[in-house]
């Protein structure tokens, strides 16, 4: 709308007398520095703005963090995190994650900024993932290293680029993520934790049957019908979605890397049953918050994706359940009764 009034204002002509069938010509002595004052400038033109503040070094940490602030705001907007591509930024806010000179607020920013970007938007998750950032995400995970800050928002880009992006997921397995997500599981701060077992339970549900676009009799063709052709797929953030389907799907490899030789669902396990102590001294040992989220991973492992425990996982399930109460509302861990009744079977 901003870029169609726009236009009008420039390509306006006052009314005059003269033959109004020749074409309009393009006014030429409007200032454009008078257009952007009256109208403000473009998203597109802030955006670039803000890239450049973030990334010259002669200014403050401080201006640069603020710079990017700006800059996760604009990319909200879905249009504007497609522009990102289009005009280039990928690639400088990902090396702004690797060179020597960002500091650790300015990584937190720039996760910040990504991580919104790849918010529900297939198109920016394939820009970012031809980068191969995933090394460099996963770095961002040890606590030795790296701030509570820096660890949160690296989860939050990650849990963006993984998301219904099962060619990201194949990507993480080959990167080594699923043993560096299950050292998340004893991270020392406790949303660490909790995000990392969200995560871990939204890729892990399966995603709905596919549609069907014809029935069974649709298949017999006779001499005065045809099949009926396929819609076009247009240009959009959520082209990829329709144009494969199966690209959304998570589920199996996720499923892989729980039960596999990485044994990540030991990780889970382990986490509920027997939680590394957390806090700035480990001064807490329990979360309920953390346990219901690693009680539903474990529902939907169980019962929705058929995943099997080891005869040493379903013991330690079994005695851990059998000692949970009843909360007010009949639930227990998060879990409506039939739905705790039903991981107790699989692990009974």
């Amino acid at each position: 709308m901003e870029s169609l009034l726009r236009w009008g204002i420039e390509n306006s002509t006052p009314s005059t007398d003269t033959d109004t069938s020749q074409p309009p010509v393009p006014r030429r002595d409007l200032d454009p520095a008078i257009i952007d004052h009256i109208l403000g400038k473009s998203d597109a033109v802030l955006m670039k703005e803000a890239l450049a503040a973030a990334l010259d070094e002669t200014q403050s940490d401080e201006d640069r963090a603020t710079a990017l602030d700006n800059l996760e705001m604009l990319v909200e907007n879905i249009d504007n995190a497609n522009n990102l591509e289009k005009l280039k930024m990928w690639e400088p806010l990902q090396n702004l994650l690797t060179i020597p000179s960002s500091s650790e607020p300015l990584k937190t920013q720039t996760l910040w900024v990504i991580g919104t970007a790849l918010q529900n938007n297939p198109s920016a998750q394939t820009s970012y993932l031809s980068l191969s950032p995933l090394p460099t995400l996963l770095s961002l995970l040890p606590p030795s290293s790296n701030s509570s800050q820096t660890r949160s928002k690296a989860l939050y880009a990650l849990s963006g680029l993984l998301k219904h992006n099962a060619p990201a997921v194949r990507a993480l397995g080959a990167a080594d993520g699923w043993s560096a997500l299950q050292t998340t599981l004893e991270d020392s701060d406790i949303s660490v934790r909790r995000k990392t077992a969200f995560m871990l339970n939204t890729l892990l549900v399966p995603s709905p049957p596919l549609p069907t676009t014809s029935t069974a009799g649709s298949s017999l063709h006779t001499p005065d019908s045809q099949p009926a052709a396929s819609h076009p797929v247009h240009p959009n953030s959520h082209a990829s979605m329709l144009s494969d389907p199966n690209s959304v799907s998570t589920s199996e490899a996720t499923l892989e890397a729980l039960k596999g030789e990485r044994g990540v669902v030991e990780g889970v396990v382990s986490a509920l049953v027997l939680p590394v102590p957390f806090g700035r001294d480990g001064e807490h040992e329990s979360d309920v918050d953390l346990e219901e989220k690693l009680a539903r991973l474990l529902h939907t492992y169980a019962t929705l994706c058929g995943g099997p425990f080891t005869a040493a996982q379903k013991a330690r399930l079994a005695d851990f359940l059998a000692e949970q109460g009843e909360s007010g509302d009949g639930e227990r861990m998060g879990l409506a009764v039939g739905e705790f009744d039903e991981l107790r079977r699989c692990v009974g």
